[in-house]
């Protein structure tokens, strides 16, 4: 068999033993984030393997995103809840798809896309201080009554309350929860009893016990990556699911002094030995680790040397002995001995979150399961 050119290996038994752990950690419903295309990993492979580590539900941005895993065979329920005008809310209402409702019009919308004696299950979400998408604190008592006229009327089902937090400080995300249970109330006054509360991610999951509310959206945790600048996966007891990697396509020995890729931003000191590795930024690889970015050659770490390009970057061995057909591994990890994506993210000036999501299609996903 052909060696793959560049291959993200997505270890799906990783994910659903991050779920068990998350789940029992938290001692709440999980509703697994599979966006994104699973942060990257496949939202097909992440959405099983969530459901086999005991996810409840679902999460997804949009309706297109929930649509995509129906046709991949999943049918466990799922909440997407980011929409342009005119969102199909009539095809995912037909495939059970549950839908979160930043505004009365989309409350209307969503209604109107019950067909026969079938109402819509929504999420209502409220503003609670980030500024983003969300009911409006003004609009709550309208709102509230609203959606529970309809529910009486057999239009929709309300399934859950829901808001995003910040992640800015323990005292900003206690605020916005006041905020939340504050509607938690008003909606109760209006009549409405939905099942599910939720507006804890994976970082307040985690570190606001008073915020997991026994439902809990679990992203980035899944996937085995800590959403904290200070506490390492292992630390949460988390694994790592995606390893980056390609093999080394050529080897050339070359003088001191001589440039390496665009700009000659890094030139050698002395004479070296160079590695040309198939990955460049048209993969997700980040420009802006030219020079830092990190990778293991046959159990040895070294750092990219110059300019990442669009399909490949050079990596300076020294000496050390490295062939065609070697093993590059980006990240993966880092308790096997290699980097982390978050060392990746550093290298970048961004988060673990955007070196696994922007990893683009060229590059094979392999599933295996540990």
């Amino acid at each position: 068999m052909t060696a793959a050119m560049r291959e993200a290996v997505i270890d799906t038994s990783a994910i659903a033993a991050n779920v068990r752990h998350l789940r029992r950690l938290t001692d709440s419903e999980v509703i697994a984030v599979v966006k994104a295309d699973g942060y990257g990993h496949g939202a097909v492979r992440a959405a099983a393997a969530a459901l086999e580590g005991g996810a409840a539900r679902l999460g997804v941005a949009d309706i297109g995103e929930a649509l995509a895993l129906r046709r991949g065979g999943i049918m466990a329920p799922i909440l997407a809840w980011l929409h342009a005008p005119g969102a199909p809310f009539a095809e995912a209402a037909a495939a059970g798809v549950e839908l979160g409702i930043s505004s009365i019009d989309q409350l209307l919308q969503a209604a109107a896309a019950a067909s026969g004696d079938r109402p819509v299950g929504v999420h209502l979400k409220l503003e609670t201080g980030l500024s983003r998408n969300g009911i409006a604190p003004e609009d709550y008592r309208v709102a509230f009554s609203e959606a529970a006229r309809l529910e009486r009327i057999g239009r929709l089902r309300v399934i859950g309350l829901f808001s995003h937090l910040s992640n800015a400080s323990a005292d900003d995300d206690r605020r916005a929860l006041r905020v939340f249970q504050d509607a938690v109330g008003a909606a109760s006054a209006a009549g409405l009893a939905p099942p599910l509360r939720h507006i804890a991610a994976t970082h307040a999951a985690i570190a606001l016990p008073e915020a997991r509310l026994g439902c809990v959206r679990i992203g980035i945790g899944i996937y085995g990556l800590s959403p904290f600048a200070d506490r390492s996966s292992a630390d949460l007891g988390l694994r790592p699911a995606m390893t980056l990697r390609a093999p080394v396509v050529a080897v050339r020995r070359v003088p001191g002094g001589q440039g390496v890729s665009y700009g000659y931003d890094y030139r050698t000191e002395r004479e070296t030995t160079l590695a040309l590795v198939p990955l460049g930024y048209a993969d997700g690889v980040p420009r802006h680790a030219s020079g830092a970015g990190p990778v293991v050659i046959g159990g040895r770490r070294f750092t990219v040397a110059g300019r990442i390009a669009m399909d490949q970057f050079v990596v300076d061995v020294g000496d050390h002995g490295v062939s065609v057909g070697d093993e590059v591994v980006l990240f993966g990890d880092p308790t096997l001995g290699v980097p982390a994506a978050d060392e990746w993210a550093a290298a970048a000036g961004t988060i673990n979150y955007e070196i696994v999501t922007r990893i683009g299609p060229r590059v094979a996903r392999r599933q295996v399961a540990s």
